[in-house]
């Protein structure tokens, strides 16, 4: 017997991510010859300031370009600055129902999880792409979706074809950039900050900055804090993580282990702590306690950018972009759950460069069953499919354990 034969296609949008894309030759020819056209459907975010939308009109043409239909409800793209007229001039057709989205969609792209209304709209075996938000997650959620036989991917699992979460990384690092400037505007006395400018001037020392968390938002909050002046120290309790950052960004950031007396120090000492713990696909841990927040300096900032898996500082709570702060023990506290909705246009093209592509596949693939059984990436974004979860942990974390599929199980009876 000969060997197999692979064909590999790198084009812009004929695939997810290079590197995911060594299929038997025979299953490639297979799935071109029974491309789908795929129905997607774009409601308007009804989430309380959520300006973001998942895809933008250069997405949208492409998509109508390779023979699929979009239906946007009207005014979905107006929170960063997308009219209708710029999505119904590459195709897309404007429903000024949000029932007409539903009905007419076989898949439901939105950027924040569905609302009560929204899941009472969903019809039996549609496909649903959204951020999952595991802070404000619910069994009740899970089971309705379940009962409709939903298949969900969430932004929070979907991976890249070198195992990377990219919607994660994509929204991180416009978090982790924004809150270094969200910082720097509350530090002034117009804020009840300190008054102090954050990169200090000749003569005068910087604002000291502690970031918990060596992520993608870590580092790219050191980042930023670190050009514009400022003194960084970062904790994490993977060491690894810490030397990357050194590795990185030099010798100028410093970096400590997450250990109880280390966080303490470093916490007292700041004059802004950057939350930014994360745990995939669980809570975010608790690392500032808030004896620790009493200590700090009255005007000092707290961001907590992981407020929307939980929280990692004991003190903080979600706040909204009309009232974003509040003071607790002297401290203000900045606990906006989406920050990147802040940037709208910036975050829409992000998530829209990847939410193009996977759409392309499918329908290439000949649909999301067909697609899923060889693209990983996909695989592990799904966390409920044919009635079932497929992520042990969120089965755990709700007490679903009955709920609980492998994926790989569901995939082999299909």
């Amino acid at each position: 017997m000969g060997k197999m034969q692979f064909s590999v296609d790198r084009g812009l949008f004929s695939g997810v991510y290079p590197g995911s894309w060594a299929v038997p030759q025979e299953l490639a020819v297979k799935t071109s010859r029974a491309k789908k056209v795929l129905r997607i459907g774009v409601p308007k975010e009804s989430f309380f300031q959520e300006n973001r939308v998942p895809i933008t009109p250069d997405t949208a043409g492409v998509l109508v370009a390779n023979g699929h239909q979009v239906f946007l409800e009207h005014d979905a793209g107006i929170g960063a600055r997308y009219s209708d007229k710029d999505f119904s001039e590459v195709g897309a057709n404007i429903c000024y129902k949000i029932e007409d989205v539903f009905k007419q969609a076989d898949i439901i792209l939105k950027i924040s999880p569905l609302s009560g209304e929204e899941i009472g709209l969903l019809r039996e075996n549609q496909v649903l792409i959204s951020a999952v938000n595991l802070g404000s997650l619910t069994p009740d959620y899970l089971s309705q979706l379940i009962k409709k036989n939903i298949t969900a991917i969430g932004f929070e699992f979907y991976r890249s074809g070198d195992g990377s979460l990219p919607l994660v990384q994509m929204m991180s690092e416009i978090a982790g950039v924004s809150s270094i400037h969200i910082a720097s505007e509350l530090l002034t006395g117009n804020n009840n900050g300190q008054g102090i400018l954050l990169g200090g001037i000749t003569g005068i020392p910087p604002a000291e900055i502690t970031i918990i968390g060596a992520g993608t938002v870590g580092f790219n909050a050191a980042q930023t804090a670190m050009g514009m002046g400022a003194r960084v120290r970062i904790i994490d309790e993977e060491i690894y993580k810490l030397r990357r950052i050194e590795k990185e960004l030099g010798i100028n950031v410093y970096t400590s282990v997450a250990q109880r007396n280390y966080i303490r120090e470093a916490v007292i000492a700041s004059d802004v702590v950057i939350g930014a713990a994360y745990r995939e696909g669980q809570r975010a841990p608790l690392v500032v306690t808030e004896d620790m927040v009493k200590e700090m300096k009255p005007g000092s900032v707290i961001i907590d950018v992981s407020i929307d898996q939980g929280g990692c500082i004991e003190t903080s709570r979600p706040t909204t972009h009309d009232q974003p702060t509040f003071i607790r023990d002297g401290v203000i506290h900045f606990c906006v759950p989406n920050i990147a909705s802040r940037v709208a246009r910036t975050a829409s093209i992000a998530v829209s460069n990847i939410m193009g592509p996977l759409l392309v596949n499918i329908g290439d693939s000949g649909g999301l069953d067909a697609l899923v059984r060889y693209n990983e990436g996909l695989k592990q974004g799904i966390y409920i499919y044919r009635r079932h979860l497929t992520k042990k942990n969120i089965a755990n974390l709700f007490g679903m354990s009955m709920n609980y599929r492998d994926i790989e199980l569901l995939i082999v009876t299909m």
